[in-house]
């Protein structure tokens, strides 16, 4: 008997239900914040929260079992990197689920999910800009000195062509259902 495990179905055959679970919880340990569904973000918290267990955890088998969900190693090697010092005081609830709105095509209520304390500690999973590029970005401007600008002749106003008459409705094949060549007048409706 299955009674009260209705949760993570998601109407998704079950090889796909696992390809996009694992496709979202690589998304969300690479970037730190998506947005998705309600329902989905129910069902990633779980899985979320077990990889990052097992990042705690560090050993190998712990490293394999993470490498069978997540599907860059780069993001793994965050994982059990900088996610596992980041939460290797905290005993679980590493995500956040925010609901924020209703999808303006279907109107499916959409959350986004966060790690939480993601801004707090650790390094940008981004370098940031080196600032001595940016240093040397406005000496070279000032050193070019600008062109002067040319005039452009003025624009003669144009007339626009004439249309080209369209051909009438209803001489071509098939234009209507009762001008077929069988001589005989469309069925009126019962």
């Amino acid at each position: 008997m299955r009674h009260r495990k209705q949760r993570g179905k998601l109407e998704r055959p079950s090889s796909h239900r696992k390809a996009l679970m694992r496709n979202q919880v690589t998304s969300l340990l690479d970037y730190e914040k998506i947005e998705t569904t309600d329902a989905k973000a129910k069902v990633l918290r779980r899985v979320a929260d077990r990889m990052i267990t097992l990042g705690k955890r560090g050993t190998l088998h712990a490293r394999r079992r993470a490498l069978a969900v997540i599907r860059d190693r780069d993001v793994a090697a965050k994982l059990f990197d900088e996610l596992a010092a980041r939460y290797a005081t905290r005993p679980g609830g590493y995500t956040r689920v925010l609901k924020v709105r209703q999808r303006v095509g279907d109107a499916a209520p959409m959350s986004i999910v966060e790690l939480v304390d993601r801004g707090v500690s650790g390094a940008p999973s981004k370098p940031a800009a080196k600032p001595e590029k940016a240093a040397k970005a406005p000496e070279k401007r000032a050193a070019k000195p600008k062109a002067e600008k040319k005039e452009k002749p003025a624009r003669t106003e144009k007339k626009p062509a004439a249309k080209s008459a369209k051909p009438a409705k209803g001489g071509g094949r098939g234009a209507s259902p009762g001008s077929k060549k069988t001589g005989r007048a469309p069925r009126a409706p019962k």
